[in-house]
């Protein structure tokens, strides 16, 4: 306790962990609504704030410089009085002294704390995971290492068939590389997307020469002085490659809030409709909380989703600032693949009916779920008005009559006018 007065650690009126989305658009909130407050930032990682979907598209193909993915321009945090302490990595928060402590250096004081450190990615757990060669796709520096082995290597393994691993085949092939993607599921995009969205582009990417493999499970990976050759898979099968890039997902960083007694698991700090967890003064918001959706009728879910960690950041800065406030908008996400825009709005998850709206082979088309009759989600490839107007039908859980729904002479907009009575 001396100690701690003689050196008294430095206080911030709300201190953000976590220099992503989350975390930024937290600070921009505060200010944005009049809060004059200290501010402070701490990220792991030593770059400013950036946007992570372009990693794995715009910035792995070198279309886009790091000064553009950055979320605001280098000047902005110090315009606006946000305290930036990058390279910092928090490993304990006191909850009761209002405190953390860094990996290095010394304690930070807070009155505030919003914790948005987001996630790590999830690593394979066999042989040779730890090998030159194999990369991820979660922060500007993985894509930069990625980036500088590309010029040098012909084939290269994608790990996972969800968005990131999609997206990289995508990224390769445009770039001119042999892509074998593996995932062990049944279909790509199965934990996101019902299965006509998952056939689409499964076909698409195999038109464009991605050797996809489905049910498929990696047994090891084989190095040749100490750099990745091969991925063995659970049949026996060898496959050679230059790199290996594994998406299979995110581990969220949440130790320390739990350490300090917030409510949670390994999947994600629980939050309440405002992103406080059970903790004091302390929110969540991002990628690493975990909160009942009603668009997944009151489940805890965590949405990994930027619209997500902006949406929370929003409703927690008017929270701090002490007006009424509550994250009730539905999920959306975007995936960009060749010149294919997959735009989706809502939770499909336990859906019981598919409609298709248009023909797939026109590579313009959208999938509405419906659950009990209502619209719970809809994915548009190529079709922005029905995403658009697909938001309201999710937002109300409109219930229209399908044979409507199934036109697509019919808009959207139309068809919610028409919605039954029964809605």
């Amino acid at each position: 306790m001396m100690a701690a007065m003689e050196h008294p650690a430095t206080r911030y009126d709300v201190l953000i962990v976590g220099a992503g989305h989350g975390g930024a658009e937290t600070a921009i909130a505060l200010r944005k609504a009049g809060f004059d407050g200290t501010v402070a930032i701490v990220g792991e990682e030593p770059e400013l704030p950036y946007e992570r979907p372009p990693l794995s598209k715009e910035y792995l193909s070198g279309k886009a410089t790091f000064d553009q993915i950055l979320i605001r321009p280098s000047g902005f945090w110090s315009d606006q009085g946000i305290t930036m302490l990058l390279g910092q990595r928090v490993i304990a928060v006191d909850h009761a002294a209002r405190l953390v402590s860094l990996a290095v250096g010394p304690q930070i004081a807070y009155h505030q704390l919003v914790w948005a450190a987001g996630g790590t990615a999830r690593r394979l757990r066999c042989d040779g995971a730890d090998l030159k060669g194999v990369h991820t796709i979660r922060s500007q520096a993985d894509v930069r290492d990625l980036r500088d082995e590309l010029a040098v290597i012909r084939q290269a393994i994608v790990i996972g068939g969800g968005y990131i691993g999609l997206e990289a085949a995508a990224t390769l092939r445009d770039l001119g590389k042999e892509v074998v993607l593996i995932e062990a599921l049944d279909r790509v995009l199965a934990r996101v997307a019902g299965e006509p969205i998952s056939r689409f582009f499964e076909a698409e990417h195999r038109a464009r020469g991605v050797d996809i493999r489905l049910e498929t499970a990696v047994d090891s990976l084989q190095g040749r002085d100490g750099r990745v050759c091969a991925v063995r898979l659970t049949d026996g099968t060898l496959i050679e490659c230059g790199l290996a890039i594994v998406g299979i997902g995110i581990v969220p960083v949440v130790a320390p809030l739990l350490a300090a007694g917030a409510a949670g698991d390994d999947r994600g700090v629980v939050v309440d409709a405002q992103c406080r967890t059970s903790l004091f003064d302390v929110f969540a918001v991002g990628d690493c909380a975990v909160h009942a959706n009603r668009y997944a009728d009151g489940i805890q879910v965590r949405v990994e989703s930027v619209q997500n960690a902006t949406e929370q950041a929003s409703v927690v800065a008017q929270t701090i600032i002490g007006q009424s406030a509550s994250y009730e908008t539905p999920p959306w996400f975007w995936s960009n693949q060749y010149d294919l825009k997959l735009q989706s709005v809502g939770l499909s998850v336990g859906h019981d009916g598919i409609v298709v709206r248009g023909n797939q082979a026109t590579r313009s088309f959208s999938v509405v779920y419906l659950k009990q009759g209502q619209i719970i989600a809809v994915d548009c490839v190529n079709a922005t008005k029905d995403y658009v107007q697909g938001r309201k039908l999710v937002a109300r859980r409109a219930h229209p009559d399908p044979a409507m729904l199934a036109r697509s002479d019919i808009s959207l907009k139309d068809v919610l006018l028409t919605e039954t009575e029964d809605a």
